[in-house]
């Protein structure tokens, strides 16, 4: 199975594009941007995705160009791909078949989520290959710990027969560890995914180096984890309306571009 997507021929339809588009791009693109500020990038290897409206009746989502460094993305360069794999755009771009399979299923089978980021980060990958996974040791993982679902490594994600057993393991969860591979973030929007994913990330940082240190842990109480875990509920409406404002403002300052 090769590696990339190719254009299909003479099958353009980007002739303009709506508000709402415009507006998906520039978000899709501030995010990709914001993966590799942070550091989250794996050079061109890592994909995010956002759904956008039907077009002609079909399901479509955009996703990065594979070949492209997160920091090099636009919104004019991201790609729109119909959920059966036709790119429905000229492009000189070609789309990542891994990302292509992750994508297209879990925003196939869950309307609720309109963003999926999937990263290869340094802790997320360390966190994902030990057997317990994300440990409630702090604040952001007892946020989020209860709502990170599993999937064990198949290779590379290139074979269609995946997609069901993605599906399968994820489930109705927001996050998932692709075992000894990567995360998964799922958000209603770029922004709630970004939230998500942000507090996925930081809490397997923030366990990589506490279990570093060797010293003996501390447990919080059962009962306030649980209320804590409760929280993540408030974390779409706190991404839309603080966090991803804020960080549209950080990139209009520090990198700017992305909305071309």
């Amino acid at each position: 199975m090769s590696m990339v997507m190719e254009k299909t021929a003479d099958r353009s339809r980007f002739k303009g594009i709506s508000a709402e588009e415009a507006r998906i791009r520039r978000d899709l693109a501030a995010c990709d941007r914001l993966i590799a500020l942070y550091g989250w990038d794996d050079i061109v290897a890592t994909h995010v995705s956002a759904r956008l409206p039907d077009e002609d009746g079909k399901a479509c989502f955009l996703i990065n160009p594979f070949g492209l460094t997160f920091e090099e993305i636009t919104a004019s360069s991201l790609i729109k791909v119909a959920m059966d794999g036709e790119i429905l755009q000229d492009t000189p771009y070609s789309v990542n078949r891994a990302g292509y399979v992750v994508h297209s299923a879990v925003l196939g089978a869950r309307p609720d989520v309109g963003c999926v980021i999937h990263l290869h980060s340094v802790d997320g990958v360390a966190v994902s290959a030990t057997e317990r996974g994300l440990l409630p040791l702090n604040q952001a993982a007892m946020t989020i710990a209860d709502h990170v679902a599993f999937h064990e490594y198949e290779g590379f994600a290139t074979e269609d027969e995946e997609r069901a057993r993605i599906i399968a393991d994820l489930g109705d969860k927001p996050l998932m560890f692709l075992r000894n591979h990567g995360t998964i973030a799922a958000g209603s929007n770029v922004g709630h995914a970004f939230a998500m994913c942000f507090q996925f990330e930081r809490a397997c940082t923030v366990q990589v180096k506490t279990l570093g240190m060797g010293l003996a842990l501390h447990d919080a109480d059962p009962k306030v984890i649980a209320k804590t875990s409760a929280m993540v509920s408030t974390l779409d409406r706190f991404a839309s309306e603080m966090v991803w404002p804020a960080m549209l403002r950080k990139l209009d300052r520090i990198s700017p571009g992305y909305a071309d």
